[in-house]
């Protein structure tokens, strides 16, 4: 837990902004003391969520993206804590664990350039160390009997979200992704485009469903493993919402009976939201609407183990539009699924 920066009260004053007969948010949620015991510590709380931060964009550089997901976790803690605390949104029930440190590999990162192939060849190792952090910290979390809530870095952290539920409850689990990628690429080495493929490799991975692909951006290579792998299903967003030829709640339901045998992650690439800065920006994707459909549909069910928001890229002009959309989500999903 070396990576762990803890969340603490000192932060939380700075970032709260009192309003006289308001209650915030972040008034109402949980902190730990101490780092040490951590899983004792949680096991003993009474809170149901564990909202964990991830600063750091060398997967999405080792998979030739745009950086700046590293940005999103403070965009989103400065929205989060000062919404409304009432009685639907539960901030009684949530503890903000705080967030994995990554600078010394983003520092790293720094001095690497991306039309190097030696350099992306060295970034994806420094995927592979984050991995075992990740993977170790919503380990712990799942072990104490609380549900991860994993924000910012690329789509690489999905490998460490599915380890780490997977080893917590002893047997692999399921994923529904809602992303305009498979990121499912080959094993070349780890990046924000392969957490999947490498979660199904490693054994932690069964049953796994793309929802509102991108045909476009989806090659040949890549639609035929999809159509070959059974445990494997998917939609594009052009079959849901340009052909019609499919409806989204339709598609929800086929996607929630792909995976609810068992335990299943819900991963949420902000890239297949239309005009969301993001690692992948697009300007035709699904509504913020529809997304949020898509996190209240599945939260709602009780096999969900984790929700994982990734691949959003805030600029200091966009921060405050990121942090309100990644906050509308957790809280989308804490209401759905208490």
């Amino acid at each position: 837990m070396d990576k762990l920066v803890l969340f603490n009260n000192t932060t939380k004053k700075t970032l709260v902004n009192k309003r006289p007969g308001e209650s915030k948010f972040g008034d109402n949620i949980h902190l730990l003391p101490a780092i040490s015991n951590i899983y004792e510590q949680l096991t003993n709380l009474d809170v149901k969520y564990v909202i964990l931060g991830i600063p750091e964009d060398v997967g999405v550089f080792g998979n030739y993206g745009k950086q700046g997901t590293s940005r999103a976790w403070e965009a989103t803690l400065k929205v989060l804590l000062n919404i409304q605390s009432n009685h639907t949104n539960h901030a009684d029930k949530v503890l903000i664990l705080g967030y994995l440190n990554f600078e010394k590999e983003l520092k790293k990162l720094s001095e690497l350039r991306q039309n190097s192939k030696k350099d992306i060849m060295k970034s994806r190792k420094l995927v592979s160390s984050i991995d075992k952090h990740v993977a170790y910290t919503v380990e712990q979390i799942v072990l104490a009997g609380k549900i991860p809530i994993v924000i910012g870095g690329g789509h690489n952290n999905a490998y460490g979200n599915i380890k780490g539920t997977a080893l917590a409850l002893k047997k692999p689990i399921n994923v529904i992704n809602f992303d305009a990628h498979t990121d499912y690429r080959s094993q070349e080495g780890r990046h924000s485009g392969n957490g999947f493929s490498y979660a199904n490799a490693d054994g932690f991975l069964k049953n796994y469903f793309i929802f509102g692909l991108h045909e476009n951006y989806t090659s040949k290579e890549i639609f035929k493993t999809l159509n070959n792998t059974e445990t494997i299903a998917y939609n594009t967003f052009e079959a849901i919402s340009v052909r019609k030829e499919l409806k989204f709640k339709t598609e929800m339901e086929r996607g929630l009976n792909h995976i609810s045998d068992s335990s299943f992650g819900i991963e949420i690439d902000c890239d297949a939201i239309q005009n969301t800065p993001s690692s992948a920006m697009t300007p035709s994707g699904f509504s913020v609407n529809k997304a949020r459909r898509f996190v209240h549909f599945f939260g709602n069910q009780k096999k969900a183990a984790y929700l994982h928001i990734c691949e959003a890229a805030p600029t200091p002009e966009t921060e405050n539009q990121v942090g309100k959309l990644i906050t509308y989500l957790i809280t989308d999903f804490i209401k759905a699924n208490l």
